[in-house]
């Protein structure tokens, strides 16, 4: 994700102080990464050096000075093009659950004790995402989907390469 683009998404609804849009991340997008404030002040610095934003007022409070940041022209026509930009799909070809297993079989140890090892972390993930679905908002329940759907992806993966265990074996041994 882009931090940049996401705290200037949040500033075309209007000027904020780096607390502001901290807290709105993390209500929208941050429930399982949050951002920390050193992330949000930083970025905003390299936004503000590169004219996407720009300092809409400062504010004297009972500590620092607060910034309160606006976004400029070249900052909409910046998320508009990321917005509009498709994401690259991540094929996952440099896998390291892949790695494990080629390695367990190079070196004489047990690939399926590997495989059902993941496969059982995998469903135990599922099921904290499908409790957590079942309880959350919509937007929660849309970011549970993703994640589920890649889970059941990697499981149909874990299914096939231990089916082919054997053939794997001998490709690798080669």
């Amino acid at each position: 994700m882009s931090i940049g683009h996401t705290l200037l998404g949040l500033l075309e609804s209007g000027p904020r102080h780096g607390y502001d849009l901290k807290r709105s991340f993390d209500e929208k997008f941050g429930h399982d990464r949050p951002l920390h404030y050193g992330q949000v002040y930083s970025t905003m610095s390299r936004l503000l050096k590169n004219g996407l934003v720009e300092v809409d007022g400062v504010e004297a409070g009972g500590g620092p000075e607060r910034k309160r940041y606006a976004i400029t022209e070249a900052g909409v026509t910046d998320v508009e093009q990321w917005l509009r930009a498709p994401e690259k799909p991540e094929p996952y070809l440099q896998s390291t659950l892949y790695t494990k297993v080629v390695l367990a079989l190079l070196t004489g140890r047990s690939a399926a004790e590997l495989l059902d090892t993941q496969r059982s972390e995998h469903l135990r993930l599922m099921r904290e995402l499908t409790q957590r679905k079942q309880t959350g908002d919509l937007a929660d329940q849309l970011i549970c989907d993703h994640a589920l759907f890649h889970l059941e992806a990697d499981l149909r993966w874990l299914e096939l390469t231990a089916a082919r265990l054997d053939d794997l074996a001998r490709a690798v041994a080669k």
